[in-house]
C-alpha cells in the first residue's frame, strides 16, 4: 500500500508540474519596450496624417515636418481579428462633433510610425494618401452595438461625453421625445451651460436624427441655432422626476462656429 501511495503521489506530482508548466506558459514576463511596443489606449485619439510623398516606417523628420502633411482625423477605434491580430484602425475623418464626419478603416500595415528629430519617445501616425483619396474612402460601418449601460444592457453607438450623476440615468434612444427634450438645458465643457434644446429633427421614417441647440443669447436675442447629431449628446433624466440635462463635449464658442441651422 505504501508503494502504491508513493507511486500515486509521484504521478500526481508529475501531473501537477506538467499542468502548471502548461498553464504558466499562458503568461509571459512582458517588459514594455518603447522601441517596438505601443499601448492601444495611447493610439486611440491620436491624430492621423496623410502624405502624398512616400513615407518609410520608423523614419525621422525634421522639427515641424508634419506641417507638410494633411491632418485627416483621429483614431476612434482599433479593430482586431479573433486571432488577436490588429487588422485596422478606425479613423474619423472630416466633420466636427459628428457632423459631416465618417469613419474609415485603415489597414494597420499601411500605418507608418514617424519620429521627429530629438523626440525619441514621441511619434506621428502617417498614411500615404491624398486628402481627396481619404474623403473618397468607403465609410466603415459598425455592425454591432458598441456601448453598454452600467448593467450590461447594450445600446446604440454614441460619442457623447461620459457623464454620470447621482440620481440621474442616461436616457435610451427609444425613450427620447420632443416633449421631454425641448427646452432642456445643454452643458458643455467644464459643466458650462451653453444653450438649450430648441427642436428635434426626424428622418423620413420618423426616427430622431438631430437636435437643434439654441446657443448663447439672452431672452431669445442673439441666439444661434445649430444642429448636432444625437450621437454627440449624452442625455440624463432624473430618476424620480422630469428634470432632463443634456451634455456635449464642446464649448459655447465651438458651437457658435458651427453652420447656422436654417429650418
Amino acid at each position: 500500500m505504501k508503494n502504491f501511495l508513493s507511486t500515486t503521489a509521484a504521478a500526481l506530482a508529475l501531473t501537477t508540474a506538467a499542468y502548471a508548466d502548461g498553464h504558466t506558459a499562458i503568461f509571459s514576463d512582458m517588459q514594455f519596450d518603447a522601441a517596438v511596443n505601443v499601448n492601444a489606449t495611447e493610439l486611440v485619439g491620436m491624430r492621423v496624417y496623410a502624405s502624398e510623398a512616400s513615407i518609410a516606417n520608423d523614419m525621422t523628420i525634421a522639427a515641424n515636418g508634419e506641417t507638410e502633411w494633411d491632418d485627416i482625423g483621429e483614431i476612434n477605434e482599433i479593430l482586431l481579428t479573433r486571432g488577436g491580430q490588429v487588422q485596422s484602425v478606425i479613423v474619423g475623418v472630416g466633420g466636427f462633433l459628428g457632423i459631416g464626419e465618417k469613419d474609415v478603416a485603415v489597414n494597420m500595415s499601411e500605418l507608418r510610425f514617424v519620429e521627429e528629430e530629438g523626440e525619441a519617445n514621441d511619434f506621428f501616425l502617417v498614411i500615404e494618401a491624398t486628402a481627396v483619396g481619404v474623403q473618397d474612402a468607403p465609410a466603415y460601418e459598425y455592425n454591432q452595438l458598441t456601448n453598454t449601460m452600467g448593467d450590461g444592457e447594450e445600446m446604440d453607438a454614441w460619442t457623447g461625453p461620459d457623464i454620470a450623476m447621482d440620481g440621474f440615468a442616461r436616457m435610451m434612444p427609444q425613450d427620447l421625445t420632443t416633449e421631454n427634450l425641448t427646452g432642456a438645458p445643454v452643458f458643455g465643457v467644464n459643466n458650462e451651460e451653453v444653450g438649450e434644446i430648441g427642436a428635434l429633427l426626424v428622418t423620413d421614417t420618423g426616427a430622431l436624427d438631430r437636435a437643434v441647440i439654441d446657443v448663447g443669447g439672452f431672452l431669445g436675442l442673439g441666439e444661434r441655432e445649430v444642429a448636432v447629431s444625437l450621437d454627440a449628446l449624452t442625455i440624463l433624466r432624473m430618476d424620480d422626476g422630469d428634470d432632463v440635462r443634456v451634455y456635449i463635449d464642446a464649448s459655447q464658442q465651438a458651437l457658435e462656429q458651427l453652420p447656422e441651422y436654417e429650418g
